[in-house]
């Protein structure tokens, strides 16, 4: 099974729940040359959604989001894995975890429908480093 993994880091960002919002923190941001690796959004209240930003320029996101006036809370540690999508890719990630002793508290995936997926992992801060340990990041 290929795949890679990788330290990133990600933000919280929150929006007010209406059509839009989203396309115009995106697009800003896009904007201003900041390039995403990941992005996941959900609702955390009534009207408001919660976007969790993950940059491949931390920096660049920062100085992006001071310049456009977005607040953002981070960054936050996790892990990208990038691999081929095999029966068990999964499992195999989440078996060098399990053998460190280090839990799994969030995570969230997709494949590409090529033969590809990608899988972000978070854990706690005081098990990010055991954990990247584990994964040999």
């Amino acid at each position: 099974m290929a795949f890679m993994i990788r330290r990133v880091d990600y933000f919280y960002s929150a929006v007010e729940d209406q059509p839009g919002e989203a396309y115009r923190l995106l697009s800003q941001l896009a904007g201003l040359g900041v390039n995403l690796v990941a992005c996941t959004a959900v609702p955390v209240g009534p009207n408001r959604t919660q976007l969790t930003l993950f940059p491949k320029d931390t920096l660049k996101l920062r100085k992006a989001a001071e310049q456009a006036r977005i607040p953002l809370d981070g960054p936050h540690p996790a892990l990208l894995v990038q691999g081929d999508d095999e029966l068990g890719a999964l499992a195999a990630v989440h078996e060098k975890l399990y053998k460190a002793g280090v839990n799994v508290y969030a995570s969230s995936g997709v494949a590409d429908g090529m033969g590809r997926y990608g899988y972000i992992i978070y854990v706690r801060p005081d098990e990010y480093e055991r954990a990247a340990a584990a994964l040999e990041v």
